[in-house]
């Protein structure tokens, strides 16, 4: 059996799930706000009063791999609508900035011109400045929002914008990653 997924999810208060048997969809409520997605069709959910069961139908590979999945992805959804995700951006170099124009985030990363980020639905950006101990005050993008995997796709989006490069450790970077360091021509 797989460890997570016989894990059953607890439903805080607060939070309604809807299931549509028919074809596996699931929807979350909660305060922050609604999700809902289809699941594979051959996993067994059961909504109870506070918690949430996955079961899979037999020990095939595909469901084995699946019931996992399927639970962390519910309670990706449950956690989402209570509390949210968020990541964390930082633009590591010189006249490195990030502006908010309306609910865009505009980036200056060292190109000719500005990039400019818009959110998709449920994405909010907001920026900072932080405390960067070997490079001084560096600004920081916050992304959040209720789904885990949008929050994650959409800091990726803007990482690759200008990835951190290894030789002077500029570009924009997750709070906390560590850029492998190469080393510079040598004279002869």
């Amino acid at each position: 059996m797989s460890r997570i997924g016989r894990k059953s999810i607890q439903v805080p208060a607060g939070v309604d799930i809807n299931l549509d048997n028919n074809n596996n969809a699931i929807t979350v409520k909660g305060p922050k706000g609604t999700l809902s997605r289809t699941l594979h069709r051959d996993m067994k959910i059961s909504v109870e009063a506070t918690q949430i069961t996955v079961e899979r139908p037999s020990d095939n590979k595909l469901h084995r791999s699946l019931h996992g999945t399927t639970r962390s992805v519910i309670f990706n959804m449950v956690s989402g609508v209570t509390d949210g995700y968020a990541k964390t951006l930082e633009l590591v170099g010189v006249g490195y900035r990030a502006n908010i124009t309306g609910e865009k985030v505009v980036l200056n990363v060292g190109y000719s011109h500005p990039v400019e980020v818009e959110p998709p639905d449920g994405i909010e950006f907001k920026t900072e400045m932080s405390v960067h101990p070997p490079y001084g005050n560096v600004p920081l993008i916050i992304i959040s929002g209720i789904d885990k995997e949008t929050v994650g796709q959409v800091a990726a989006s803007i990482r690759e914008i200008r990835k951190p490069e290894p030789y002077l450790g500029k570009g924009i970077q997750y709070v906390g990653e560590k850029i492998r360091r190469k080393a510079g021509k040598t004279a002869k």
